[in-house]
């Protein structure tokens, strides 16, 4: 079986060429498109659990990409966090020696998953400021 880890060196390059055909426009497009079409499944769960089901997506999805993460629930402060402290996509990215990864890559995971849980009423935040270190932290909260 193939991983999903294995595309993601397709992903970035996917993405330079989106700009330069259309434009970075064309990539956030595309990234709307993927959050619409295929993540159904956490808009689900996040519906129906709230930052539980985020609790339960999070640790589905990166457990599968062998990431190492840190997720903390706090439901009495209504907060869900996730600290990225290895991207596997970002850090593979980094570390593939023949390809510069796409200038933007990371700002895939604000679109994708903006798009689905602020139309649920969660305010939705990332920290993007160490992706050059394949690093990062979303914080979800429920919105009271």
């Amino acid at each position: 079986m193939i991983s999903c880890t294995e595309f993601i060196p397709v992903y970035s390059e996917l993405f330079k060429f989106l700009e330069q055909k259309g434009g970075k426009a064309a990539v956030v497009r595309f990234w709307e498109h993927l959050s619409d079409a295929f993540l159904t499944n956490l808009r689900d769960i996040a519906a129906k659990k709230g930052l539980a089901g985020c609790f339960e997506y999070w640790s589905h999805s990166l457990s599968e990409e062998a990431a190492d993460f840190k997720m903390t629930l706090d439901e009495d402060n209504n907060i869900f966090t996730i600290e990225m402290h290895k991207c596997p996509s970002k850090g593979m990215l980094l570390a593939v020696k023949h390809l510069k990864p796409y200038h933007a890559y990371c700002e895939h995971c604000d679109r994708l998953y903006r798009r689905v849980l602020e139309p649920l009423g969660f305010e939705y935040n990332i920290d993007l400021s160490n992706c050059d270190k394949a690093s990062c932290k979303i914080v979800v909260k429920a919105k009271k």
